[in-house]
């Protein structure tokens, strides 16, 4: 990816913060399945050192913050500093105290060599536009016999909460197809080839699950708007549209998510993630 084009999905990403910040506890609430297999794999003790990437409002981290008192210490990193500042408001409104924050890039982890005790990173390293380099780098900052967890989406069709706006979009002539090779939401979604991609890097005895956590709206504007705050690749399409565009691809979502829809109006979508942990 040139540089010009990661400079755009940063840009991205900072543009995003507000709407991650606005759902924050919806967000983690519906990912506490997925959080939790991944602090179950990361072992943590009192008084060792975390390191969270692409931490968003935090969540994830924030709960390892708890295990690792008295003594542990959190390192909170995300690439966008407005995202960083978001999780800094929220570790002051839950009174964590033992996180200090920092701005990293998932591609260069600007930390010491065998630095840390443990790493994680939910739904990050798929987003990259060098997976290997990521994983390398985790291996690298990782004290021997540290721990890595980590969670990328599993495939499309058992994520359809995730497809369907974008869908819409395309059956409407509004977007194109997403590049399957492309940095994306699905671009680790194989199992196997997650499992490789961590051995290479350098990590024993590895483990590939997927968890389910299944996505609930109260309603389908509900659901809309909460995708309008939290997917910016949807967002700025949609917002470009005439009102009865825009009308017009609401509709198309209603009759894409109609087999989730309860007989009460809410929504309940499938959801899986792969999850996956190792050792230094």
């Amino acid at each position: 990816m040139e540089g010009s084009e990661q400079q755009e999905m940063l840009e991205r990403w900072e543009r995003a913060a507000a709407g991650w910040g606005k759902r924050a506890e919806r967000v983690r609430d519906s990912s506490m399945p997925v959080s939790a297999w991944l602090l179950d794999h990361l072992e943590l003790q009192p008084g060792q050192q975390v390191l969270e990437l692409a931490a968003g409002p935090g969540d994830t981290g924030f709960m390892a913050a708890e295990l690792i008192k008295p003594g542990g210490t959190l390192i909170c990193s995300d690439w966008a500093e407005a995202m960083l500042e978001v999780a800094r408001e929220r570790a002051r409104e839950l009174g964590i105290d033992n996180v200090e924050f920092k701005r990293l890039e998932l591609e260069w982890i600007d930390l010491p060599t065998a630095s840390v005790d443990a790493a994680l990173c939910r739904w990050g390293v798929m987003l990259s536009v060098d997976p290997p380099a990521v994983l390398q780098g985790c291996r690298r900052v990782l004290r021997p016999g540290g721990h890595f967890a980590l969670a990328v989406w599993d495939r499309p069709e058992r994520n359809p909460w995730a497809t369907t706006p974008g869908r819409a979009l395309i059956e409407l002539g509004h977007a194109e197809r997403p590049d399957p090779d492309a940095p994306g939401m699905f671009a680790l979604a194989d199992p196997s080839r997650l499992k490789e991609l961590l051995e290479a890097a350098g990590f024993a005895e590895v483990v590939v699950d997927s968890v389910e956590a299944p996505r609930t709206h109260e309603s389908l504007n509900a659901y809309i708007e909460e995708t309008l705050d939290l997917s910016r690749p949807f967002t700025e399409v949609y917002e470009a549209l005439s009102d009865e565009e825009q009308a017009e691809v609401r509709l198309q979502i209603e009759g894409l998510a109609g087999p989730f829809l309860e007989v009460d109006g809410s929504l309940r979508f499938p959801a899986a993630s792969l999850v996956a942990a190792a050792g230094a």
